[in-house]
């Protein structure tokens, strides 16, 4: 089988379900944006200072994938058979982030992004991740999208904020603290 069909030449894709539509859409972009996000991911994932969480973050990066295919799935196509999604997938996310939080100092500052590369992986994960959100916001305006998606994808960009500043403990550096005016 080749990777190419030459099916998207005209600037058109399929959804699960078999429904065509531009890929300009917003269900395009939602899932393209969870696509973006899990390669990012994956690029944390391999850093050393990781390899303690590999599990977790792939456990991670599997769900992104169960998101991406609800998000290409047509909604008017019920037939279309859709991996499970439930809410102790947002549970596992609240444990890992109150885990974490629970051995890091208070926070009182807002934090600049920096510091470490791995800790500025994480930042860019979640930046990307709350970019993922405000697609999927826009999606929901127009189409059906399982609340349980929005829910993740929220807690998500904040258990890479969290992971960024554990990062930061774990590999002794500094975060930088946003001073206004300096």
């Amino acid at each position: 089988m080749k990777i190419y069909t030459k099916t998207g030449d005209r600037g058109e894709t399929s959804l699960l379900g078999g429904t065509r539509v531009n890929k300009s859409h917003l269900r395009i972009d939602a899932y393209g944006t969870i696509d973006e996000l899990n390669a990012h991911l994956g690029l944390l994932r391999d850093q050393e200072a990781n390899e303690k969480r590999k599990d977790e973050l792939y456990f991670i990066q599997d769900r992104l994938f169960v998101i991406g295919a609800l998000l290409a799935s047509d909604p008017e196509k019920a037939q279309v058979r859709k991996p499970e999604f439930t809410a102790k997938d947002i549970a596992f996310l609240e444990n890992k982030i109150d885990a974490m939080e629970a051995e890091l100092p208070a926070l009182r500052n807002f934090i600049i992004p920096g510091g470490h590369p791995v800790v500025s992986m994480a930042h860019i994960a979640r930046t990307v991740c709350r970019r993922a959100e405000r697609c999927v916001v826009l999606l929901m305006e127009v189409s059906t999208v399982e609340a349980l998606v929005l829910e993740f994808i929220n807690r998500l960009s904040d258990y890479f904020f969290v992971l960024s500043r554990q990062l930061a403990v774990e590999l002794n550096v500094s975060e930088i603290t946003w001073k206004p005016g300096n």
